[in-house]
């Protein structure tokens, strides 16, 4: 990841944290919860995500292709693994996966020239760049303060 991207990303969580402090008080005892809101659209094949609901990222996805459907819906990360190798599809890489659904997740690819248009098994991917940013996103704001939701 460049440094470039890693600096952005302090930058938010940064600007996040403080604001919270801002309005709740940091000595209030008063929780605030930073929230991540990343939406895929499977029409136009892209992933738009929001922090405290001002847009911070917009990327090209590529999602279920005809034979493999991407659900749709409203969720919540269940596990995040740096690196994960694909039990269902031959160990294929699954870099950067933050899982949503069971076997789904949103992860890196390396097929870049596909990015826009479906071609996965259901899972979403991203650019190795997108996904190292997202994956970290979610390790810092925490699984329980993302939503992940995936509309037509």
């Amino acid at each position: 990841m460049s440094t470039t991207i890693s600096a952005r990303l302090i930058n938010i969580t940064a600007a996040a944290l403080t604001g919270a402090a801002l309005l709740f008080g940091a000595g209030s005892g008063a929780a605030h919860a930073n929230q991540i809101l990343a939406r895929v659209s499977l029409s136009q094949q892209t992933m738009e995500v929001l922090v405290d609901g001002r847009p911070t990222f917009a990327w090209k996805v590529s999602t279920g292709d005809r034979s493999h459907v991407t659900p749709t819906g409203s969720f919540k990360p269940t596990r995040l693994h740096e690196m994960w190798y694909s039990k269902k599809y031959d160990n294929a890489p699954m870099p950067h996966s933050v899982f949503f659904s069971g076997g789904y997740a949103v992860h890196a690819t390396y097929a870049i020239k596909r990015l826009g248009q479906p071609a996965s098994h259901g899972c979403v991917r991203l650019h190795p760049d997108a996904a190292a940013d997202f994956y970290q996103l979610v390790q810092a704001f925490g699984p329980s303060n993302t939503s992940i939701v995936i509309v037509k």
